[in-house]
Protein backbone atom coordinates (compact mmCIF):
# COMPACT_ATOMS: atom_id res chain seq x y z
CA UNK A 1 0.00 0.00 0.00
CA UNK A 2 1.18 3.71 -0.88
CA UNK A 3 2.34 5.70 2.90
CA UNK A 4 -0.56 7.77 4.04
CA UNK A 5 -0.83 9.29 7.51
CA UNK A 6 -4.41 8.40 9.30
CA UNK A 7 -5.64 11.75 8.93
CA UNK A 8 -5.50 11.24 5.39
CA UNK A 9 -6.76 8.06 5.54
CA UNK A 10 -9.59 9.23 7.53
CA UNK A 11 -10.48 12.09 5.39
CA UNK A 12 -10.71 9.58 2.12
CA UNK A 13 -13.49 7.35 3.65
CA UNK A 14 -15.32 9.93 5.81
CA UNK A 15 -14.47 8.80 9.26
CA UNK A 16 -13.50 9.89 12.36
CA UNK A 17 -10.20 9.53 14.76
CA UNK A 18 -10.50 8.31 18.11
CA UNK A 19 -7.10 7.81 20.13
CA UNK A 20 -5.53 8.35 16.95
CA UNK A 21 -3.15 12.15 16.34
CA UNK A 22 -3.69 12.01 12.50
CA UNK A 23 0.00 11.80 12.10
CA UNK A 24 0.26 7.84 12.47
CA UNK A 25 2.40 6.72 9.32
CA UNK A 26 0.42 3.46 7.44
CA UNK A 27 2.87 1.44 5.01
CA UNK A 28 0.96 -1.76 4.81
CA UNK A 29 -2.13 -2.83 3.28
CA UNK A 30 -4.85 -3.43 5.92
CA UNK A 31 -5.96 -6.85 7.32
CA UNK A 32 -9.20 -7.98 8.33
CA UNK A 33 -8.05 -11.41 10.20
CA UNK A 34 -6.13 -9.90 13.62
CA UNK A 35 -3.86 -13.27 13.17
CA UNK A 36 -2.52 -11.89 9.90
CA UNK A 37 -1.58 -8.51 11.47
CA UNK A 38 2.03 -6.94 10.79
CA UNK A 39 3.74 -3.52 12.27
CA UNK A 40 2.63 -0.80 10.42
CA UNK A 41 -0.71 -1.98 8.95
CA UNK A 42 -4.64 -1.54 10.06
CA UNK A 43 -7.26 -3.62 11.19
CA UNK A 44 -10.52 -3.76 9.29
CA UNK A 45 -13.39 -4.83 11.38
CA UNK A 46 -16.45 -6.17 9.78
CA UNK A 47 -19.65 -6.81 11.70
CA UNK A 48 -20.67 -10.79 9.99
CA UNK A 49 -23.30 -13.55 10.81
CA UNK A 50 -20.16 -15.94 12.94
CA UNK A 51 -18.42 -12.99 13.82
CA UNK A 52 -17.59 -9.56 14.97
CA UNK A 53 -14.37 -8.05 14.02
CA UNK A 54 -15.14 -5.10 16.67
CA UNK A 55 -14.33 -8.40 19.06
CA UNK A 56 -10.71 -8.64 17.93
CA UNK A 57 -10.10 -5.35 17.57
CA UNK A 58 -7.98 -5.10 20.82
CA UNK A 59 -6.44 -8.32 19.61
CA UNK A 60 -5.11 -6.59 16.09
CA UNK A 61 -3.53 -3.33 18.03
CA UNK A 62 -2.26 -5.46 20.41
CA UNK A 63 -0.06 -7.32 17.97
CA UNK A 64 1.32 -4.27 16.36
CA UNK A 65 -2.06 -2.77 13.59
CA UNK A 66 -2.03 0.97 13.71
CA UNK A 67 -5.51 1.48 14.32
CA UNK A 68 -9.01 -0.48 13.65
CA UNK A 69 -11.67 0.73 10.77
CA UNK A 70 -14.63 -0.01 13.04
CA UNK A 71 -18.43 0.84 12.42
CA UNK A 72 -18.77 1.23 16.23
CA UNK A 73 -17.01 2.33 19.13
CA UNK A 74 -13.81 0.20 20.30
CA UNK A 75 -12.02 1.42 22.87
CA UNK A 76 -8.65 1.02 21.09
CA UNK A 77 -7.10 3.54 18.21
CA UNK A 78 -9.28 3.68 15.38
CA UNK A 79 -11.29 5.29 12.75
CA UNK A 80 -15.04 5.51 12.95
CA UNK A 81 -17.40 5.16 9.63
CA UNK A 82 -20.33 4.63 8.88
CA UNK A 83 -19.59 1.33 6.74
CA UNK A 84 -16.20 0.02 6.26
CA UNK A 85 -17.20 -2.11 3.42
CA UNK A 86 -17.78 1.18 1.95
CA UNK A 87 -14.89 3.27 3.57
CA UNK A 88 -12.47 0.10 2.51
CA UNK A 89 -13.70 0.45 -1.16
CA UNK A 90 -12.98 4.34 -1.42
CA UNK A 91 -9.70 3.96 0.13
CA UNK A 92 -9.18 1.39 -2.78
CA UNK A 93 -10.00 3.80 -5.36
CA UNK A 94 -7.82 6.57 -4.25
CA UNK A 95 -5.11 4.45 -3.54
CA UNK A 96 -5.56 2.95 -7.58
CA UNK A 97 -6.12 6.51 -9.04
CA UNK A 98 -2.91 7.52 -7.29
CA UNK A 99 -0.87 4.79 -9.19
CA UNK A 100 -1.23 6.08 -12.70
CA UNK A 101 1.30 3.42 -14.44
CA UNK A 102 -0.40 0.33 -12.62
CA UNK A 103 -2.07 -1.63 -14.76
CA UNK A 104 -5.09 -3.58 -13.15
CA UNK A 105 -6.51 -6.86 -14.99
CA UNK A 106 -10.26 -7.59 -13.87
CA UNK A 107 -11.49 -10.85 -14.57
CA UNK A 108 -14.92 -12.51 -14.69
CA UNK A 109 -16.63 -16.00 -15.62
CA UNK A 110 -18.75 -19.16 -14.75
CA UNK A 111 -15.53 -21.10 -14.47
CA UNK A 112 -11.94 -20.86 -14.86
CA UNK A 113 -11.13 -17.08 -13.27
CA UNK A 114 -8.97 -18.47 -10.60
CA UNK A 115 -6.93 -20.61 -12.39
CA UNK A 116 -6.72 -17.96 -15.11
CA UNK A 117 -5.34 -15.43 -12.33
CA UNK A 118 -3.09 -18.09 -11.10
CA UNK A 119 -1.57 -18.40 -14.35
CA UNK A 120 -1.48 -14.29 -15.45
CA UNK A 121 0.34 -13.45 -12.51
CA UNK A 122 2.69 -15.97 -12.83
CA UNK A 123 3.44 -15.12 -16.46
CA UNK A 124 3.03 -11.09 -15.41
CA UNK A 125 5.36 -11.41 -12.25
CA UNK A 126 8.27 -12.39 -14.02
CA UNK A 127 7.82 -9.02 -15.91
CA UNK A 128 7.27 -6.74 -13.46
CA UNK A 129 6.29 -6.49 -10.24
CA UNK A 130 2.25 -7.94 -9.68
CA UNK A 131 -0.27 -7.72 -7.24
CA UNK A 132 -2.88 -11.25 -7.37
CA UNK A 133 -4.96 -12.15 -4.82
CA UNK A 134 -3.61 -15.44 -2.84
CA UNK A 135 -7.36 -16.59 -2.35
CA UNK A 136 -10.74 -16.19 -3.31
CA UNK A 137 -11.03 -12.36 -3.13
CA UNK A 138 -13.29 -11.65 -5.78
CA UNK A 139 -16.17 -9.67 -3.88
CA UNK A 140 -16.50 -5.68 -2.67
CA UNK A 141 -14.23 -6.83 0.43
CA UNK A 142 -11.40 -9.05 -1.71
CA UNK A 143 -11.37 -6.99 -4.87
CA UNK A 144 -10.53 -3.67 -2.38
CA UNK A 145 -8.07 -5.45 -0.37
CA UNK A 146 -5.95 -6.93 -3.45
CA UNK A 147 -5.67 -3.52 -4.88
CA UNK A 148 -4.59 -1.70 -1.26
CA UNK A 149 -1.60 -4.03 -1.87
CA UNK A 150 -0.43 -2.10 -4.86
CA UNK A 151 2.32 0.54 -4.40
CA UNK A 152 4.65 2.83 -6.63
CA UNK A 153 6.73 -0.33 -7.37
CA UNK A 154 3.23 -2.49 -8.43
CA UNK A 155 2.96 -2.82 -12.18
CA UNK A 156 0.48 -4.77 -12.49
CA UNK A 157 -2.77 -5.87 -10.53
CA UNK A 158 -4.78 -8.84 -11.00
CA UNK A 159 -8.56 -8.69 -9.72
CA UNK A 160 -11.11 -11.52 -9.60
CA UNK A 161 -14.93 -10.32 -10.05
CA UNK A 162 -17.37 -12.27 -8.63
CA UNK A 163 -21.10 -11.83 -8.37
CA UNK A 164 -24.29 -12.79 -6.56
CA UNK A 165 -26.25 -10.32 -8.00
CA UNK A 166 -26.85 -8.09 -10.97
CA UNK A 167 -24.61 -5.27 -10.78
CA UNK A 168 -22.05 -6.77 -8.22
CA UNK A 169 -19.79 -6.81 -10.85
CA UNK A 170 -20.45 -3.30 -11.67
CA UNK A 171 -19.65 -2.54 -8.35
CA UNK A 172 -16.49 -3.68 -8.73
CA UNK A 173 -15.72 -2.44 -12.09
CA UNK A 174 -15.65 1.01 -10.38
CA UNK A 175 -13.82 0.72 -7.62
CA UNK A 176 -10.84 -1.00 -9.80
CA UNK A 177 -11.11 1.26 -12.89
CA UNK A 178 -9.28 -1.79 -14.93
CA UNK A 179 -6.90 -1.22 -17.94
CA UNK A 180 -7.88 -4.84 -19.11
CA UNK A 181 -11.27 -6.57 -18.67
CA UNK A 182 -11.77 -10.63 -18.78
CA UNK A 183 -14.54 -12.50 -19.43
CA UNK A 184 -13.85 -16.40 -19.64
CA UNK A 185 -17.26 -18.22 -20.38
CA UNK A 186 -21.46 -17.98 -19.88
CA UNK A 187 -21.65 -21.15 -17.28
CA UNK A 188 -24.39 -22.56 -15.16
CA UNK A 189 -22.41 -21.77 -12.18
CA UNK A 190 -25.09 -19.84 -10.09
CA UNK A 191 -27.71 -20.19 -11.85
CA UNK A 192 -30.46 -21.28 -9.07
CA UNK A 193 -29.16 -17.67 -7.68
CA UNK A 194 -29.15 -15.74 -10.97
CA UNK A 195 -32.29 -18.15 -12.50
CA UNK A 196 -30.99 -18.13 -16.08
CA UNK A 197 -27.74 -18.04 -18.40
CA UNK A 198 -29.09 -14.71 -19.98
CA UNK A 199 -29.11 -12.63 -16.90
CA UNK A 200 -25.57 -14.31 -15.57
CA UNK A 201 -24.10 -13.23 -18.70
CA UNK A 202 -25.49 -9.52 -18.63
CA UNK A 203 -23.60 -9.76 -15.29
CA UNK A 204 -20.39 -10.51 -16.50
CA UNK A 205 -20.86 -8.08 -19.20
CA UNK A 206 -20.89 -5.26 -16.62
CA UNK A 207 -17.06 -5.66 -16.63
CA UNK A 208 -16.91 -4.97 -20.28
CA UNK A 209 -19.49 -2.24 -20.28
CA UNK A 210 -17.81 -0.40 -17.26
CA UNK A 211 -14.64 -0.25 -19.20
CA UNK A 212 -13.28 3.22 -20.51
CA UNK A 213 -12.59 3.63 -24.07
CA UNK A 214 -9.01 3.04 -23.85
CA UNK A 215 -9.14 -0.19 -21.52
CA UNK A 216 -9.13 -3.74 -23.93
CA UNK A 217 -11.70 -6.29 -23.87
CA UNK A 218 -10.52 -9.70 -23.52
CA UNK A 219 -13.26 -12.29 -24.82
CA UNK A 220 -13.85 -16.26 -24.38
CA UNK A 221 -15.58 -17.61 -27.63
CA UNK A 222 -16.70 -20.92 -25.63
CA UNK A 223 -20.61 -19.72 -25.75
CA UNK A 224 -23.17 -17.87 -27.59
CA UNK A 225 -22.86 -14.68 -25.19
CA UNK A 226 -19.41 -13.67 -23.99
CA UNK A 227 -17.79 -13.06 -27.90
CA UNK A 228 -20.71 -10.01 -28.25
CA UNK A 229 -20.27 -8.26 -25.10
CA UNK A 230 -18.15 -5.10 -26.77
CA UNK A 231 -20.36 -5.25 -29.42
CA UNK A 232 -21.13 -1.44 -30.83
CA UNK A 233 -17.98 -0.20 -28.62
CA UNK A 234 -15.15 1.70 -30.01
CA UNK A 235 -12.75 -0.18 -27.49
CA UNK A 236 -10.17 -2.56 -28.89
CA UNK A 237 -11.27 -6.55 -28.69
CA UNK A 238 -9.16 -9.61 -28.39
CA UNK A 239 -11.13 -12.72 -28.74
CA UNK A 240 -9.74 -15.97 -27.64
CA UNK A 241 -10.41 -19.50 -27.90
CA UNK A 242 -9.56 -22.80 -30.76
CA UNK A 243 -11.94 -20.95 -33.60
CA UNK A 244 -9.18 -19.68 -36.53
CA UNK A 245 -11.26 -16.28 -36.06
CA UNK A 246 -9.37 -15.75 -32.40
CA UNK A 247 -6.82 -13.18 -32.66
CA UNK A 248 -5.29 -15.53 -29.59
CA UNK A 249 -5.85 -18.84 -30.46
CA UNK A 250 -4.86 -22.33 -29.76
CA UNK A 251 -3.41 -24.83 -32.63
CA UNK A 252 -2.39 -28.51 -32.94
CA UNK A 253 -3.77 -29.42 -29.90
CA UNK A 254 -2.64 -32.64 -28.18
CA UNK A 255 -3.12 -34.32 -25.15
CA UNK A 256 0.29 -36.11 -23.22
CA UNK A 257 -0.33 -37.83 -19.95
CA UNK A 258 -3.45 -35.53 -18.84
CA UNK A 259 -1.69 -32.09 -20.09
CA UNK A 260 -2.47 -30.32 -23.23
CA UNK A 261 0.30 -29.41 -25.83
CA UNK A 262 -0.53 -26.52 -28.44
CA UNK A 263 0.44 -24.22 -30.79
CA UNK A 264 -0.20 -20.66 -29.20
CA UNK A 265 -0.98 -18.03 -32.37
CA UNK A 266 -1.27 -14.69 -32.05
CA UNK A 267 -1.03 -11.66 -33.68
CA UNK A 268 2.82 -11.68 -33.17
CA UNK A 269 3.57 -15.43 -34.61
CA UNK A 270 3.17 -18.72 -33.03
CA UNK A 271 4.96 -20.82 -30.44
CA UNK A 272 4.80 -24.12 -28.75
CA UNK A 273 2.97 -24.22 -25.33
CA UNK A 274 3.02 -27.67 -22.89
CA UNK A 275 0.80 -27.13 -19.87
CA UNK A 276 2.11 -28.71 -16.41
CA UNK A 277 -1.60 -28.07 -15.20
CA UNK A 278 -4.36 -31.28 -15.82
CA UNK A 279 -7.36 -31.67 -18.64
CA UNK A 280 -7.88 -30.12 -21.88
CA UNK A 281 -10.45 -27.17 -20.31
CA UNK A 282 -7.31 -25.74 -18.89
CA UNK A 283 -6.55 -24.49 -22.65
CA UNK A 284 -8.98 -21.71 -22.77
CA UNK A 285 -7.55 -20.21 -19.44
CA UNK A 286 -4.43 -20.51 -20.78
CA UNK A 287 -5.71 -18.67 -23.95
CA UNK A 288 -7.19 -15.90 -21.60
CA UNK A 289 -4.02 -15.28 -19.83
CA UNK A 290 -1.93 -15.17 -23.05
CA UNK A 291 -4.86 -12.65 -24.82
CA UNK A 292 -4.32 -10.76 -21.68
CA UNK A 293 -0.27 -10.56 -21.86
CA UNK A 294 -0.53 -10.00 -25.40
CA UNK A 295 -2.53 -7.08 -24.92
CA UNK A 296 -0.06 -5.52 -22.87
CA UNK A 297 2.42 -6.14 -25.19
CA UNK A 298 4.51 -8.70 -23.60
CA UNK A 299 6.26 -10.63 -26.23
CA UNK A 300 5.22 -14.00 -27.40
CA UNK A 301 8.22 -16.01 -26.58
CA UNK A 302 7.76 -14.89 -22.62
CA UNK A 303 4.31 -16.10 -22.79
CA UNK A 304 4.49 -19.35 -24.43
CA UNK A 305 7.54 -20.08 -21.90
CA UNK A 306 5.75 -18.49 -18.78
CA UNK A 307 2.54 -20.54 -19.63
CA UNK A 308 4.60 -23.76 -19.83
CA UNK A 309 6.16 -23.49 -16.58
CA UNK A 310 3.18 -22.66 -14.45
CA UNK A 311 2.12 -25.17 -12.20
CA UNK A 312 -0.81 -25.63 -10.03
CA UNK A 313 -1.32 -22.45 -7.64
CA UNK A 314 -4.47 -22.80 -5.99
CA UNK A 315 -5.40 -25.40 -3.43
CA UNK A 316 -8.04 -28.27 -4.48
CA UNK A 317 -8.09 -27.74 -7.96
CA UNK A 318 -7.10 -30.29 -9.27
CA UNK A 319 -4.77 -30.91 -7.24
CA UNK A 320 -2.47 -34.25 -8.51
CA UNK A 321 -0.96 -36.81 -5.83
CA UNK A 322 0.41 -39.43 -7.45
CA UNK A 323 1.38 -41.98 -4.97
CA UNK A 324 2.48 -45.80 -4.73
CA UNK A 325 1.08 -45.93 -8.08
CA UNK A 326 -1.67 -44.59 -7.69
CA UNK A 327 -3.04 -40.90 -8.92
CA UNK A 328 -5.43 -39.40 -7.19
CA UNK A 329 -7.20 -36.25 -8.83
CA UNK A 330 -8.37 -33.62 -5.85
CA UNK A 331 -10.68 -31.17 -7.49
CA UNK A 332 -12.64 -30.73 -4.69
CA UNK A 333 -12.72 -26.66 -4.61
CA UNK A 334 -15.66 -26.35 -6.66
CA UNK A 335 -18.42 -27.83 -9.06
CA UNK A 336 -20.65 -26.42 -11.75
CA UNK A 337 -22.22 -28.64 -14.81
CA UNK A 338 -19.48 -27.50 -17.08
CA UNK A 339 -16.08 -28.18 -14.64
CA UNK A 340 -17.69 -31.73 -13.54
CA UNK A 341 -17.93 -32.39 -17.19
CA UNK A 342 -14.19 -31.34 -17.70
CA UNK A 343 -12.83 -33.22 -14.59
CA UNK A 344 -14.57 -36.17 -15.81
CA UNK A 345 -13.38 -36.19 -19.19
CA UNK A 346 -9.93 -35.74 -17.83
CA UNK A 347 -10.38 -38.76 -15.73
CA UNK A 348 -11.08 -40.89 -18.66
CA UNK A 349 -8.01 -40.03 -20.32
CA UNK A 350 -5.69 -40.63 -17.90
CA UNK A 351 -6.63 -43.72 -16.58
CA UNK A 352 -6.71 -45.05 -20.30
CA UNK A 353 -3.26 -43.86 -20.54
CA UNK A 354 -2.09 -45.72 -17.54
CA UNK A 355 -4.16 -48.34 -17.92
CA UNK A 356 -5.71 -48.81 -14.74
CA UNK A 357 -9.26 -47.97 -13.69
CA UNK A 358 -11.20 -44.77 -12.86
CA UNK A 359 -12.81 -43.66 -9.94
CA UNK A 360 -15.15 -40.75 -9.79
CA UNK A 361 -15.85 -39.79 -6.18
CA UNK A 362 -18.67 -36.84 -6.76
CA UNK A 363 -20.64 -34.83 -4.13
CA UNK A 364 -23.34 -32.37 -5.00
CA UNK A 365 -23.05 -29.53 -7.10
CA UNK A 366 -24.76 -26.64 -5.35
CA UNK A 367 -26.78 -23.74 -6.39
CA UNK A 368 -27.71 -25.10 -9.83
CA UNK A 369 -31.86 -23.90 -8.69
CA UNK A 370 -34.56 -25.38 -10.71
CA UNK A 371 -31.71 -27.01 -12.88
CA UNK A 372 -30.27 -29.14 -10.39
CA UNK A 373 -31.61 -32.32 -11.01
CA UNK A 374 -31.27 -32.03 -14.86
CA UNK A 375 -27.73 -30.97 -14.36
CA UNK A 376 -26.51 -33.93 -12.28
CA UNK A 377 -28.33 -35.97 -14.52
CA UNK A 378 -26.55 -35.16 -17.35
CA UNK A 379 -23.34 -35.36 -15.83
CA UNK A 380 -24.51 -39.38 -14.88
CA UNK A 381 -24.89 -39.82 -18.82
CA UNK A 382 -21.65 -38.55 -19.26
CA UNK A 383 -20.07 -40.75 -16.88
CA UNK A 384 -21.76 -43.76 -18.72
CA UNK A 385 -21.03 -42.39 -22.17
CA UNK A 386 -17.10 -41.57 -21.44
CA UNK A 387 -16.59 -45.31 -19.97
CA UNK A 388 -16.27 -44.33 -15.85
CA UNK A 389 -15.04 -47.63 -14.21
CA UNK A 390 -16.59 -46.67 -10.50
CA UNK A 391 -18.75 -43.91 -9.76
CA UNK A 392 -19.31 -43.11 -6.10
CA UNK A 393 -21.46 -40.82 -5.16
CA UNK A 394 -21.11 -38.78 -1.53
CA UNK A 395 -24.52 -37.58 -0.09
CA UNK A 396 -26.39 -37.64 -2.77
CA UNK A 397 -28.57 -39.77 -5.62
CA UNK A 398 -28.73 -37.38 -8.55
CA UNK A 399 -25.96 -38.91 -10.59
CA UNK A 400 -27.94 -41.63 -10.36
CA UNK A 401 -31.10 -40.87 -12.81
CA UNK A 402 -30.45 -42.86 -15.79
CA UNK A 403 -31.09 -46.31 -14.55
CA UNK A 404 -30.37 -47.59 -18.30
CA UNK A 405 -27.61 -45.53 -18.31
CA UNK A 406 -26.10 -47.33 -15.19
CA UNK A 407 -25.47 -50.31 -13.57
CA UNK A 408 -25.59 -51.17 -9.91
CA UNK A 409 -22.77 -54.05 -10.60
CA UNK A 410 -20.09 -55.02 -13.01
CA UNK A 411 -22.37 -57.71 -14.90
CA UNK A 412 -21.77 -55.80 -18.09
CA UNK A 413 -17.47 -55.30 -18.91
CA UNK A 414 -18.55 -51.30 -20.22
CA UNK A 415 -21.31 -50.56 -17.41
CA UNK A 416 -20.25 -48.26 -14.74
CA UNK A 417 -20.10 -50.11 -11.55
CA UNK A 418 -22.30 -47.13 -8.92
CA UNK A 419 -21.71 -47.26 -5.10
CA UNK A 420 -24.11 -44.78 -3.51
CA UNK A 421 -22.94 -43.94 -0.03
CA UNK A 422 -24.34 -41.70 2.44
CA UNK A 423 -21.34 -39.91 3.98
CA UNK A 424 -17.95 -39.38 3.18
CA UNK A 425 -16.92 -41.68 6.22
CA UNK A 426 -18.92 -44.54 3.85
CA UNK A 427 -16.89 -43.70 0.89
CA UNK A 428 -13.52 -44.20 2.23
CA UNK A 429 -14.09 -47.95 2.33
CA UNK A 430 -13.35 -47.39 -1.41
CA UNK A 431 -9.88 -47.14 -0.80
CA UNK A 432 -9.37 -50.80 0.26
CA UNK A 433 -10.64 -51.46 -3.55
CA UNK A 434 -7.94 -49.17 -5.51
CA UNK A 435 -5.17 -50.66 -7.07
CA UNK A 436 -2.00 -49.71 -8.59
CA UNK A 437 -2.44 -47.67 -12.18
CA UNK A 438 -6.17 -46.66 -10.87
CA UNK A 439 -6.73 -43.15 -11.03
CA UNK A 440 -9.28 -41.39 -8.75
CA UNK A 441 -11.03 -38.01 -9.46
CA UNK A 442 -13.08 -36.52 -6.08
CA UNK A 443 -14.72 -33.77 -7.08
CA UNK A 444 -17.96 -31.54 -5.86
CA UNK A 445 -19.09 -28.32 -4.61
CA UNK A 446 -17.24 -26.74 -1.72
CA UNK A 447 -19.50 -27.02 0.89
CA UNK A 448 -19.84 -30.53 0.65
CA UNK A 449 -16.23 -30.85 2.31
CA UNK A 450 -15.20 -33.75 -0.18
CA UNK A 451 -11.33 -32.67 0.29
CA UNK A 452 -11.59 -34.07 3.56
CA UNK A 453 -12.69 -37.40 1.52
CA UNK A 454 -9.41 -36.83 -0.95
CA UNK A 455 -7.09 -36.90 2.49
CA UNK A 456 -8.56 -39.88 3.57
CA UNK A 457 -8.49 -41.73 0.85
CA UNK A 458 -5.03 -40.85 0.03
CA UNK A 459 -4.01 -41.82 3.78
CA UNK A 460 -5.60 -45.31 3.37
CA UNK A 461 -3.43 -45.93 0.44
CA UNK A 462 -0.39 -44.95 1.69
CA UNK A 463 -0.91 -46.97 5.15
CA UNK A 464 -1.64 -49.95 3.11
CA UNK A 465 1.70 -49.60 1.32
CA UNK A 466 3.67 -48.86 4.15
Amino acid sequence: MISMTTAQIAEIVGGSLRNLTGAELISQYPVIDSRQVNCGTFFVAFEGENFDGHDFAEAAIAAGAIFALISKEVNVPSILVNDPIAALASLAKEVRNSLPNLKVIGITGSQGKTTTKDLLSHLLEIVAPTVAPSGNLNNEIGVPLTLLRCDQNTKYCVVEMGARHLGDIAHLVEIASPDVGVVLVVGQAHIGEFGSREIIARTKAELIQGLSTKAIAVLGTYDEFTPHMSDGSSRKVLHFGEKSTCEVRAADIELREGRAHFDLVTPEGRQPVALQLLGLHQISNALAAAAVATALNIPLETIAAALSTAEPGSKWRMELHDVDGLLLINDAYNANPESMAAALRTLALMSQERGGRSWAFLGKMAELGASEAVSHSVIGRLISDIGIDHLVTVGTDLFDLDSQAMSSSADSEDATTTHPCASIADATQYAEHFEAGDVVLVKASRSEHLDDLAQELLNRWKAAHE
